[in-house]
């Protein structure tokens, strides 16, 4: 299995010359959507196809950030006005009622991704709110309860997987204890490691998920000098041993403005630090071409877990 360690992006609605080249010649190992790539519904399933064509792999993966409300990719097409946040709060009143209707959202948002040929939605998101940050993530969050949190995106996973919809857990280790947005600048956090593992830490420790994506955080008290998508001290220290995460590990965006390098060091250190795949979402071709000649093919760990979510795929 000869993939390169990086999940790309495209630019428009349609693929260019060089946007099939990217995907024919070079291999990368999946493709995450924008809503600049979806016109309808019928044009989506085309461009999914066409995608698949070129790099020659039926199950190969497409991704797609459809969390409901506000990171909501598929708006246009499908009205999923609920959020994470909602069904966190309908679980404190009412558990089975709460747990009944997210599970038929679950199926009913898996099916509509799974006609139009994609096959991973990174969610759930497992940050759990803090009274003092909550602004940050906000409704993406099921609750301010790490056991709502852990509860519901076990559910999310489960529900998922059983319509052959792989999952993404994020923001790994924890974006709930943040007030800055990682979008527009790089959020750093002074909590001791105890206070992490308590609350941030819960939810994760407890995923069977096959795909996690990391928070770009600073955690001061453990790494003060290196995000954490750059920190080898946190993904093996603390993502791998006391978390327990034994999935692929795929950094966040790349090209976000938490990260202060230019793109391709910003691969390099992420690939470094013990990511197994980078991620790429603003689309510029130039870019794309310039990362995937800088990162190597996956691994030998990367290759097995891929093939064991390929079994999930079929």
């Amino acid at each position: 299995m000869r993939k390169k360690a990086i999940i790309v992006s495209i630019n428009g609605p349609t693929l260019t010359s060089k946007e099939k080249l990217l995907l024919s010649k070079e291999k990368p190992w999946g493709l995450i959507l924008f809503k600049r790539n979806i016109k309808s519904s019928i044009q989506l399933k085309r461009l999914i196809k066409s995608i698949r064509n070129y790099v020659k792999d039926k199950r190969f993966p497409v991704l797609i950030d459809e969390e409901g409300s506000s990171v909501s990719r598929l708006r246009d097409l499908f009205n999923h006005n609920v959020d994470a946040n909602y069904f966190g709060k309908l679980y404190k009143t009412n558990k089975r009622i709460a747990v009944n209707l997210y599970k038929s959202y679950l199926r009913s948002l898996s099916s509509e991704l799974k006609k139009l040929g994609i096959n991973i939605n990174t969610i759930p998101v497992l940050d759990v709110l803090r009274w003092n940050t909550n602004s940050v993530i906000g409704n993406r969050s099921f609750s301010e309860n790490k056991k709502i949190v852990k509860e519901l995106g076990k559910i999310t996973i489960d529900e998922c997987h059983a319509k052959k919809i792989l999952t993404v857990i994020k923001h790994i280790p924890g974006h709930g204890c943040s007030n800055i947005d990682s979008h527009l600048s790089m959020p750093k956090v002074n909590l001791s490691v105890k206070n992490l593992n308590k609350i941030d830490f819960y939810p994760f420790k407890f995923s069977s998920a096959k795909l996690a994506m990391t928070a770009h955080i600073v955690y001061k008290k453990i790494d003060s000098k290196n995000i954490s998508t750059f920190s080898s001290k946190i993904i093996k220290d603390i993502i791998r041993k006391k978390i327990g995460y034994k999935g692929i590990l795929m950094s966040d965006d790349i090209s976000m403005k938490a990260l202060k390098h230019d793109l391709v060091t910003n691969a390099k250190k992420s690939l470094s630090a013990g990511c197994n795949l980078v991620l790429y979402c603003a689309g510029n071709i130039k870019d794309n071409f310039k990362l995937i000649k800088s990162v190597p093919y996956i691994d030998k760990f990367t290759i097995k877990k891929t093939s064991e979510i390929y079994k999930i795929l079929r």
